[in-house]
């Protein structure tokens, strides 16, 4: 983060064990006040637990929890002025909307005509206001979600936690509501983090991304940090789609690496930190970052079209190369992409961008 930004949440060398397993293994990271900061990972990476840390749900092995400078890991999750947003919405019933996103005001001692102002207001940011004598069996999954959300941000939170709330809706409406929760995000100021285990969503919402594995914290950055310039093998096979080749380095000079193919050939690449010389090590090239042709280039790899998919907005192609392994191409369908469709068995060549491959270790 700037020098200078507040920090909203501040985990320093935070342990969680389950008897003999080790569920995060000292992870420390800080996110900055109005930040959408996003916790992302496969199943069991230690995600949740991480966030339920900071709700209070978890208690913390070791190491200490802050928010907005004052320490909570030994405060109730009461008196923790933070929500969350679980999977399953939990709405009452036999209430109204109106009723759902008011009942917790009033449990925080609010009057009714207190609760239902407040209540009207989150409504009206979630765009809801037109269903408020509705009951949830009377709306739509994602409009039910908008409840929830109504719900937990209505007391002001300092700092709100959703634990992939997304994950039940269709395609079509979850990456509707991607856009709706960062819109409401920024109309709030209210610092989010968010749990998922879906990449595209990650991307596309967030300011900032924790990549996790195994209870570990494998690479913290912006989406497009993470994503052109991954640490290591598991975010960039994580992180999108990419080709991952093998390769043994023959010299590193200035960050760039020279490297040998299995095949023989030498290409040149940016190398990641931990990248060493006379090493074997894996080339990573997004397939929107190739591009197939019917003559060489340089450099460029010769290959043999396996199959070719039309998926809408892009053309996918299949490859194997000279010396065996297979990568994927995909280019845009539109006139500025490359359009030029191969048959299966023909030969073509695979140019890469400048800047398009980099170099990983495991």
């Amino acid at each position: 983060m700037a020098n200078g930004t507040t920090v909203a949440v501040d985990i320093r060398n935070a342990v969680k064990r389950y008897g003999e397993f080790t569920a995060l293994k000292t992870i420390s990271l800080g996110i900055a006040d109005n930040e959408f900061f996003t916790l992302l990972g496969p199943s069991g990476c230690g995600k949740t637990t991480l966030l339920r840390m900071i709700a209070g749900f978890e208690d913390v092995t070791a190491g200490e929890i802050f928010l907005y400078g004052e320490e909570i890991e030994t405060l109730p999750p009461h008196k923790r002025p933070v929500n969350t947003v679980f999977q399953n919405y939990a709405l009452f019933p036999h209430m109204t909307i109106l009723e759902n996103v008011g009942f917790g005001l009033e449990m925080l001692g609010q009057s009714k005509a207190q609760a239902r102002t407040r209540a009207g207001e989150m409504l009206e940011l979630v765009q809801l206001s037109q269903f408020a004598a509705r009951k949830p069996a009377q709306l739509s999954g994602g409009q039910q979600q908008r409840v929830a959300l109504a719900r937990a941000l209505a007391p002001s939170p300092k700092v709100l936690l959703l634990d992939e709330p997304l994950s039940a809706l269709d395609l079509k409406l979850r990456k509707a509501m991607q856009i709706e929760l960062k819109h409401i995000q920024r109309e709030t100021g209210i610092t989010f983090i968010f749990v998922t285990h879906d990449q595209e969503e990650a991307l596309t919402m967030s300011d900032r991304i924790a990549v996790m594995s195994a209870g570990e914290l494998q690479q913290l950055g912006s989406p497009r940090d993470i994503y052109e310039r991954p640490r290591n093998r598991f975010v960039a096979d994580f992180i999108g789609e990419t080709n991952l080749l093998d390769v043994t380095v023959d010299r590193i000079d200035g960050g760039i690496a020279e490297c040998v193919l299995d095949s023989g050939q030498r290409l040149s690449c940016e190398a990641a930190d931990s990248v060493a010389p006379d090493s074997r090590a894996h080339l990573s090239i997004r397939p929107e970052r190739l591009v197939l042709g019917h003559d060489p280039a340089a450099p460029a790899l010769k290959a043999q079209v396996r199959e070719t998919i039309f998926v809408g907005t892009d053309i996918t192609t299949l490859l194997t190369l000279e010396n065996g392994p297979e990568i994927t191409v995909r280019s845009s369908n539109s006139a500025r992409g490359n359009k030029r469709v191969f048959a299966p068995g023909a030969h073509a060549f695979v140019a890469m961008e400048p800047g398009a491959a980099r170099l990983l270790v495991d």
